[in-house]
């Protein structure tokens, strides 16, 4: 199948202001692209383009005082099947873990995973370490949270989700990462595109998805707290400890976002 995706953001800034934006398909799905993913801004500024160290593609550029403009446009091929789901992947001891999965065992900004140890043994020491633990992991944030947009703020750490019990898909990730890594469970923070494919539709404005993945049977698998289904359609952004790694947008100075538009269809025959 074919999945057209895509995104139009408007910010104003009072002055010249240099921005990071993450928003490039990740290079795992680059193949997959019909045609590149090329942002294009309106006024026209100059961009350089890097890729940071978890490998995700971020674009530099300064924002002109007044409004800006960016926006992309284009189809990714896709499976069409649902994300795959490893009932029997295990957990690997500490000391058998790849060195490059270790940062993913830290607390981090936003999942502070010593301030919820205590908590995560609590509620999941009883489970079976390994797949059915993620999965109980997920369960409970799906149910311990209340979805809402209006209990969305920047600054929302697992610890504040966890004891206000309410957040947006960033909030259900956090947390689920944080009780994850508290049982050794190495756990990264992934934004992506996910589209109602398969699903009913939702009566809310599209937006970027937050999930997680978690290393389990020598591999990383995808995990989603806030839907908890696997789902069909999940094209990825970015990769990172936090939400912090892979903000969509980062700004050096004062703006005011005026517009916000993603899209994420699947292309019918």
């Amino acid at each position: 199948m074919q999945i057209r995706l895509g995104y139009d953001i408007v910010y104003r800034c009072p002055q010249p202001t240099p921005m990071i934006i993450t928003l490039n398909v990740h290079y795992t799905r680059a193949s997959d692209l019909v045609h590149p993913d090329q942002m294009c801004t309106d006024p026209w500024v100059p961009m350089n383009m890097y890729r940071d160290g978890f490998g995700n593609w971020c674009t530099r550029l300064t924002a002109p005082a007044g409004r800006i403009r960016l926006h992309a446009d284009t189809l990714v091929n896709d499976r069409g099947t649902l994300e795959p789901v490893f009932p029997m992947a295990v957990q690997h001891p500490v000391e058998c873990l790849p060195e490059e999965t270790l940062v993913y065992l830290l607390p981090s900004r936003y999942c502070e995973s010593d301030l919820l140890s205590e908590t995560a043994w609590k509620l999941f020491a009883w489970t079976p370490p390994g797949w059915p633990r993620v999965q109980a992991i997920c369960n409970f944030v799906h149910n311990h949270i209340v979805f809402g947009y209006e209990h969305a703020r920047s600054t929302k750490s697992a610890w504040e989700v966890f004891t206000e019990r309410c957040g947006v898909c960033r909030d259900y990730a956090h947390l689920a990462i944080a009780f994850c890594r508290s049982l050794n469970i190495p756990a990264r923070y992934c934004t992506s595109y996910l589209g109602d494919i398969g699903v009913p539709p939702v009566d809310a404005p599209m937006d970027f998805a937050a999930s997680m993945e978690v290393f389990l049977g020598g591999a990383w698998h995808s995990f989603d707290p806030r839907n908890n289904q696997p789902r069909v359609g999940r094209v990825l952004i970015a990769r990172g400890r936090d939400a912090a790694d892979v903000a969509i947008t980062t700004t050096y100075g004062s703006h005011t976002l005026e517009s916000f538009k993603v899209w994420t269809d699947e292309v019918l025959a």
